[in-house]
């Protein structure tokens, strides 16, 4: 038979959050899932959220396509005809309605942040005024296109509201025969920082030890889970912010205190995400389904060190509530991706992994330890191919469709190897990379830098200047990947990106 598959997907989450990874937030459903399916340790996302999606939902590099999926096919198109409801929940982060790409149900964001209470421009029945970055979101309302969508419900928070639909049409299904798909895409734990009071006041005290101890902990957490080798993984020197550069022992008690209180939230939106789909399990379970579906679980890019700035904010606002915005820096998000280098939108580690846990019973007997095959979103297209019988490009009615860029993960699953044919390539604005074997040729900037991640996993001792030769081949292979994919020569001149976040 075939399985239902469920894909979740998190915003901005950084690589050590969840407890299966190494950190101290909660989020025991997602560990569950660890513990009795499979973790990744070397899973490749784009490094920023809209390639990510486009990625994941055709299977090519994003090089080959553009934010509204152009000559590609989803998994809704093949799927559908394969015989599958088509569900999607949660945020877009395109122009088009999902509904027009082979999903029978779409909820969710169309565009790309928004504010977890209100993502409306004016204030909801007995709220503040929203904090944001725009004027109202785009969304969609299962059927019901809503320009500047504000929630008459008082308890709205989008990521309990993504999963109340998904619940839904799980219910709503339950009778039929078909597998289903369901794209789950929360919007957090992405800024705005806002949570649940009750979430928040979970995490009171976790964070005043401050960065450099939190980091800590994490690593050797992550050293006796057996992600982390201490010799191929030393801890890099934390990068401090160059607007937030102190060290935890510099700022002010003040400082600290704020400082302290927007983890405190950044992980009471983890930890609500794990509540979530907790919520998600049990409903599977009860229906006799959840041997049989299969579940992965990821994030779009690295920990965000992003500081975005607003107008309409109320200062007196409390953090974490619908009319505060607040970002958590640099430092946080070098706690986030413990023990990698980098943020979200640059093509080292701390960039572009992502946890990936699978979760499968009916195909994956618990593995308890670490698969370290390199694999990227490119790969959950063919995987879905495998499992399911469909066909390719299914009912997509766009024109040149190339084939899928990744590999099925079907023999990982088994505990075999992964059989790809070649590297596996990155860019996103001045981020670039290949990945090959235990190489990796990076750059940010117009510089390569040369590691072997096999001895140097967090990027530490750069061998471009020891390794010339195996560096232009490298750099040949990636411009040869980037005008097969773009049909031009790589000149140096960034692609044009437009900047919504």
């Amino acid at each position: 038979t075939p399985p239902n598959i469920l894909i979740i997907l998190v915003d901005d989450m950084g690589y050590s959050d969840i407890g299966c990874y190494g950190g101290e937030i909660r989020t025991p459903n997602i560990d569950r899932l660890a513990a009795n399916g499979m973790k990744f340790a070397q899973m490749y996302n784009t490094a920023k959220c809209y390639p990510t999606r486009a990625c994941l939902q055709t299977g090519v590099y994003f090089q080959r396509t553009n934010r509204d999926f152009s000559n590609t096919a989803t998994l809704g198109e093949v799927l559908r005809p394969a015989g599958y409801h088509t569900l999607w929940s949660g945020k877009h982060h395109a122009r088009f309605n999902p509904v027009t790409r082979g999903y029978d149900r779409y909820y969710g964001m169309i565009g790309g942040a928004e504010n977890h209470f209100n993502p409306g421009s004016k204030a909801a029945p007995g709220q503040r005024a929203p904090a944001s970055k725009n004027d109202g979101n785009r969304w969609s309302l299962d059927g019901q296109e809503v320009k500047d969508f504000i929630p008459e419900d008082p308890t709205f928070y989008d990521t309990d509201a993504f999963t109340d639909r998904a619940l839904a049409w799980l219910s709503e299904y339950q009778k039929t025969e078909k597998p289903f798909l369901l794209y789950l895409a929360y919007t957090a734990p992405h800024w705005p920082l806002q949570a649940w009071p009750e979430d928040i006041a979970k995490y009171k005290g976790v964070y005043d030890g401050g960065y450099e101890a939190v980091r800590q902990a994490r690593y050797e957490r992550q050293i006796k889970l057996g992600l982390v080798d201490p010799k191929t993984s030393p801890l890099p020197p934390m990068e401090y912010g160059r607007k937030s550069g102190n060290k935890w022992s510099e700022l002010s008690p003040e400082e600290r205190r704020l400082e302290a209180i927007r983890m405190e939230i950044y992980a009471a939106m983890v930890d609500r995400v794990d509540q979530n789909i907790g919520r998600v399990l049990q409903r599977l379970e009860d229906q006799g389904k959840l041997d049989n579906t299969l579940i992965f679980f990821l994030a779009d890019n690295g920990a965000c060190a992003e500081s975005p700035k607003v107008d309409n904010v109320d200062p007196k606002a409390p953090p974490g509530s619908v009319a505060s915005f607040v970002s958590y820096g640099q430092n946080w998000a070098s706690v986030g991706n413990t023990p990698l280098r980098k943020w979200k939108q640059d093509s080292f580690e701390g960039g572009i992994a992502t946890p990936l846990v699978v979760h499968w019973p009916v195909g994956i007997k618990p593995q308890s330890g670490w698969n370290r095959d390199p694999v990227h979103l490119i790969d959950l297209m063919p995987t879905v191919l495998a499992v399911s019988g469909a066909k390719y490009p299914g009912v997509s009615k766009e024109a040149k469709i190339p084939p899928p860029d990744g590999v099925s993960l079907l023999p990982a699953l088994a505990g075999q190897p992964i059989a790809r044919p070649g590297p596996l390539f990155f860019q996103f604005g001045r981020g670039s990379a290949i990945r090959d074997g235990q190489w990796k040729l990076v750059r940010q900037g117009a510089t390569w830098e040369l590691y072997d991640l096999a001895t140097d996993r967090t990027e530490t001792r750069d061998l471009a200047a020891k390794r010339p030769e195996l560096v232009r081949q490298m750099d040949a292979a990636w411009l040869t990947w980037w005008k097969d994919c773009t049909g031009k020569a790589w000149t140096g001149t960034l692609p044009k990106e437009r900047g919504d976040e």
